[in-house]
């Protein structure tokens, strides 16, 4: 049912934790199955993604997307990071059953709600980046 890089990330997960003084800091949720993630990026100077970490609420599809999308943005530039979709961090855990999809679809979201954080604190503009849609706090209501 899962691949063997979807097992490894989910009992092996990588960036498991939170930063110290990050840049930014994202957290995301499905309402419908009860998943939480929230990324925490330091950025530097020029716009590199120096260190992230993660904590993830959820199954083990959702640990194992939120350790690949935090391979997949260290070390990449603010644009980069923003190019690393759902389908990006699905290919790279060799795919996901199909009822586990929206795990990839929060790795993304937490990725960009932490980088929506990241230009808040930072009063700046990322170039193709919206607004977070889904909002943890809208969970808590």
């Amino acid at each position: 049912m899962y691949s063997e890089k979807v097992m490894d990330h989910f009992n092996n997960p990588r960036n498991m934790g939170e930063l110290e003084n990050p840049s930014g800091v994202g957290t995301v949720g499905n309402a419908k199955c009860g998943d939480i993630m929230r990324m925490y990026l330091d950025i530097d100077d020029t716009g590199v993604i120096q260190d992230v970490k993660f904590k993830t609420f959820g199954c083990g599809a959702a640990v194992a997307t939120s350790s690949m999308a935090t391979e997949l943005v260290k070390g990449k530039s603010i644009q980069e990071a923003l190019e690393v979709t759902n389908k990006t961090v699905m290919e790279a855990l060799d795919g996901l059953p199909p009822v586990k999809v929206h795990c990839s679809l929060l790795a993304e979201e937490a990725i960009h709600a932490a980088l929506w954080d990241y230009a808040e604190r930072n009063h700046i503009v990322i170039e193709g980046l919206k607004k977070p849609v889904e909002d943890i706090e809208a969970l808590e209501h």
